[in-house]
């Protein structure tokens, strides 16, 4: 009987721990009714977008320079500076003067533009 007993304990607390668990990590497979992650958009991941001003396009040496606004989630003050980019194809969206949003990362120490467009 005590045996007993101690299964019932157990099985109630495993009960109790797999419960507590979110639906996504208590399925074992893909696609069998439980929902998919919820992935956040890429922007959210890397920061915020931010503001700023288009100074100057390198493409040579794949930089962008930009005088922008506080940088949140780089916690940078307002000022002007070179950025490398993580694509060289962000360049050919903008052009020096033009006004524009950004995301700024800093994989590696490296401060990056991730993400850019002109500001409408």
């Amino acid at each position: 009987m005590k045996n007993l007993h101690n299964i019932l304990v157990a099985a109630a607390s495993a009960i109790a721990a797999v419960s507590a668990l979110p639906a996504h990590a208590q399925s074992h497979g893909h696609g069998h009714g439980a929902p998919a992650p919820v992935m956040k958009p890429v922007a959210a991941q890397a920061g915020e977008m931010s503001e700023g001003e288009v100074r100057k396009v390198d493409k040579a040496q794949q930089k962008i320079t930009l005088r922008h606004g506080p940088l949140k989630n780089l916690d940078m003050p307002p000022m002007t500076m070179a950025f490398q980019v993580s694509d060289p194809a962000l360049l050919d969206k903008v052009k020096a003067g033009d006004k524009v949003r950004f995301v700024a990362a800093s994989p590696g120490g490296k401060l990056t533009i991730t993400s850019i467009e002109a500001a409408n």
